[in-house]
């Protein structure tokens, strides 16, 4: 989202030129370079703050990264762009909240640009973002900042499978299990040959006192790939108890 760059002395849009070009071509340092001098004259482009951000971010310095987003983002509070770069850069830095408000405020700014709502694009950047913060949580054991990450993310692209995979397997981790199922069972109607959500369906099965409709989800993912080990795993053990059971 660009600014207007009306009333440009010469050298100025030289040095804009210059860095856009620089940008585009991957020459970093001269890009960094040319923007710098832009900025020392005319300090109020937004478009040059956001790939200055996006430069830093690159070369990994986060704290330059977030300071030059944030200034994108004072001068046009509507940036999308920029809103989500910051999301992600506050992602990398571990700080979780942040990321999730930034990435919140992208999508409503960006609902907000367009009657049918969200471009195709960032609604996809915006829930991988979401589920990456879901995933940091979940590392952590904080399973339910993670359900709540998860389902935000699909609230933006309920067809990302794999993040709602993630979702039940938050959920069954919280005692959730029948909901975890419903989840699991909506990913293989959509892509039924997704085999890792077959083995986290037997679990879900297992955990539910179900150990037929387990044994009967991991025997299906050793019959389509005989090499899955954590299926084979699972049924070896539910054999085992199952059969422990009816000898006892």
């Amino acid at each position: 989202m660009s600014q207007p760059h009306a009333q440009m002395t010469s050298s100025e849009r030289a040095s804009y030129a210059l860095g856009r070009q620089s940008f585009e071509n991957g020459e970093d340092g001269t890009a960094i370079e040319a923007f710098r001098t832009l900025l020392a004259t005319r300090e109020d482009f937004a478009d040059v703050h956001y790939m200055l951000g996006l430069l830093h971010d690159r070369s990994g310095d986060l704290e330059t990264a977030a300071d030059d987003l944030r200034a994108a983002i004072r001068i046009n509070p509507s940036y999308a762009e920029a809103l989500l770069a910051l999301a992600t850069v506050h992602e990398r830095r571990g700080d979780f909240d942040r990321a999730r408000d930034y990435a919140e405020r992208a999508a409503l700014v960006s609902r907000g640009q367009s009657d049918t709502g969200i471009d195709a694009t960032t609604r996809g950047k915006i829930a991988n973002l979401q589920a990456a913060v879901g995933d940091a949580y979940a590392e952590t054991g904080d399973w339910r900042e993670a359900i709540d990450a998860y389902r935000k993310a699909l609230d933006r692209c309920p067809d990302f499978h794999d993040i709602r995979h993630r979702l039940g397997i938050a959920l069954r981790e919280t005692g959730l299990a029948n909901k975890a199922l419903l989840e699991f069972q909506r990913v293989l109607r959509g892509n039924p040959s997704y085999l890792a959500a077959h083995i986290q369906l037997g679990l879900t099965y297992y955990t539910l006192g179900r150990p037929q409709e387990a044994i009967a989800e991991w025997s299906y993912v050793l019959q389509e790939d005989p090499s899955l080990d954590d299926a084979r795993m699972y049924l070896r053990l539910v054999q085992k108890d199952t059969e422990k059971a009816m000898s006892d």
